[in-house]
């Protein structure tokens, strides 16, 4: 993305800020006002007080430097205070902005990005863009704006030694360019770097068993390690780059000073200067070296800044899924009738994962979906919620195409039992009601038809059991039979089974079998599965291979066809 898309869409942001922003500013003239005033008292204080031994004078003067850092300090709190309101009123609208879009962005995505690195842009990103909006840019606008103001004053006060220092300026405006564009490339590797970070930590967190289990701590630290010294190696050239620059601007601005000091002391000499006049120039020249102190180390926190803009308006680069945002039609109460017209599919171009698949589901059927791992089971299951769009061909639910949809109401009517049952934060009743108010009512039929109510009810807490974070808490078919409950309890008239019961063992296994089979009742299901034993009561089952459709019949038809349905039953039972 360039640098100025970034620039021009936080501009955007800030229209609605706008009252707040134009009061901040107006106080920051006025603290930056206030600001350039002190070095013109000391010509009065040469001139008229030293000079001319006036008592009145001095007074004056003592009482207006109060006066003046008095309304400075009101002056700037009321900017500061302004200005930080606005910038984190609009870095908190990003952050919500950038985050729903991130949670409606295509699957495909979302599964091809490291989970660590999505988080980044929410967190380290985000941050930044808040240091900038509410530190780095006040800073810069308020000593930018002093700057200015005490230029004007020794142009006022003799325009040829302000020439002289004129000259400088090239100079340094040129190394400002340099820095800026080296330093906003530091930026991005920075923040590449820290993404890095995150998404090392993250993946060997998730992961933490398997790290245990092979006794890989000391490689997933190495790994930490080279990360954090990538980082550490970017931030030092970012340091390395504002040192040099703020140093060579501070001897330019020190040998300006030397020569005016120099030339200046011959104009007092000769009469064309007044004492007054030349202390107030150099007091102007000492006060400014603050502000461009100030302006060059907040130059490197802007192009940080700016790159951290670049990463985080480049996600919504990324659409979201194609009816998403409830623009498409309202299915209504579907019936559950599915269909696939010649669908095919791929994730990359040019490497299909489905091919001409033609499939006619009734209300109320049971079809289960067979075949060897990497066949298309699950992604032709994913087809029917919208998960993904055809390559070519259409699914058809009720007769209306997925596409069109408003997949929110879609997927409100299809409940999805994943191979990997993953529980969110929070109590039993939270989880089972997960997207809907917590009827109590309806949680205990859910739980009664998912057979766990009596589980649940053992518990001290009973409902209102913390099931841990992922659902650690409890075993893998509890955790299952949560996720069958969380399915139903919409009353779905589609049912999705993904490898429900492939983790399991036998005992547990027929448990939660027994609970799909009354969750199945009066709905439309596709169970996807390797034990053939859990599909032998479908209505119909398909046989996958290779993405097509090679079988399709009952268990006992396709026992006596023969085929690849009959040799993966004859594998695993032993004839």
């Amino acid at each position: 993305m360039k640098k100025n898309n970034s620039i021009f869409k936080l501009l955007e942001y800030t229209k609605k800020y706008k009252f707040k922003i134009i009061l901040a500013t107006v106080f920051m003239l006025a603290s930056s006002g206030l600001n350039v005033l002190p070095p013109w008292l000391f010509k009065s204080v040469v001139d008229d007080v030293l000079i001319s031994r006036n008592m009145t004078v001095l007074n004056l003067i003592c009482g207006v430097l109060v006066l003046i850092f008095a309304l400075k300090a009101i002056t700037t709190y009321w900017h500061k205070y302004l200005m930080n309101e606005a910038g984190q009123s609009i870095v908190m609208d990003i952050r919500i902005k950038l985050y729903d879009h991130m949670q409606r962005m295509s699957l495909k995505k979302i599964y091809a990005s490291r989970v660590g690195e999505l988080m980044s842009r929410v967190t380290n990103d985000v941050a930044i863009l808040q240091n900038l909006t509410s530190s780095s840019l006040v800073d810069l606008s308020f000593n930018l704006i002093t700057f200015l103001g005490m230029f004007g004053f020794i142009f006022y006060i003799n325009w040829k030694l302000t020439c002289m220092i004129i000259l400088i300026l090239p100079v340094v405006a040129f190394m400002l360019s340099f820095a800026a564009k080296k330093l906003r490339k530091v930026g991005h590797s920075v923040q590449e770097h820290l993404a890095d970070i995150t998404a090392t930590v993250q993946e060997a967190f998730s992961a933490i068993r398997v790290v245990r289990s092979f006794a890989t701590e000391d490689q997933e630290l190495e790994r930490f390690k080279f990360a954090n010294l990538e980082n550490y190696r970017a931030l030092m050239h970012s340091v390395s780059i504002q040192g040099i620059l703020s140093g060579a601007i501070e001897v330019f601005l020190i040998f300006a000073l030397s020569v005016v000091v120099w030339i200046g002391g011959h104009s007092v000499i000769d009469g064309s200067l007044t004492p007054g006049e030349l202390v107030s120039f150099v007091g102007y020249i000492a006060f400014m070296v603050q502000p461009i102190r100030t302006i060059m180390n907040q130059m490197g926190n802007l192009q940080t800044g700016l790159a951290a803009a670049d990463r985080i308006f480049e996600m919504f680069n990324y659409p979201v899924e194609s009816a998403g945002e409830n623009n498409g039609e309202d299915p209504g109460r579907i019936t559950g009738a599915v269909k696939f017209e010649n669908v095919n599919f791929e994730y990359v171009s040019g490497q299909e994962i489905l091919k001409n698949i033609n499939l006619d589901v009734k209300p109320g059927e049971r079809i289960a979906i067979v075949g060897p791992t990497g066949s298309g089971k699950s992604t032709l299951a994913d087809l029917i919620p919208g998960f993904y769009n055809p390559t070519s061909g259409k699914i058809l639910i009720d007769g209306h195409d997925v596409k069109n949809l408003s997949l929110k109401l879609l997927r409100k009517q299809i409940g999805i039992v994943p191979q990997e049952c993953i529980l969110m934060r929070g109590s039993i009743a939270f989880n089972i009601s997960y997207g809907l108010e917590q009827d109590m009512n309806k949680i205990i039929k859910a739980a009664e038809t998912a057979d766990i109510r009596e589980f649940i009810e053992s518990l001290p807490e009973k409902y209102l059991t913390e099931v841990g974070e992922r659902g650690v808490t409890l075993s893998g078919g509890q955790r299952q039979r949560i996720a069958i409950a969380r399915a139903i309890i919409r009353d779905p008239k589609i049912l999705i089974l993904d490898e429900a019961t492939s983790s399991l063992d036998s005992a547990v296994e027929y448990q939660v079998q027994k609970a799909i089979n009354r969750a199945m009742e009066g709905r439309t299901s596709f169970i996807i599965a390797h034990r053939l034993s859990t599909v032998r009561e479908a209505d119909r089952i398909i046989v996958i291979k290779d993405g097509e459709i090679i079988q399709s019949g009952t268990h006992d038809e396709l026992i006596k066809s023969g085929g690849l349905y009959s040799e993966l039953y004859k594998m695993q039972f032993g004839y």
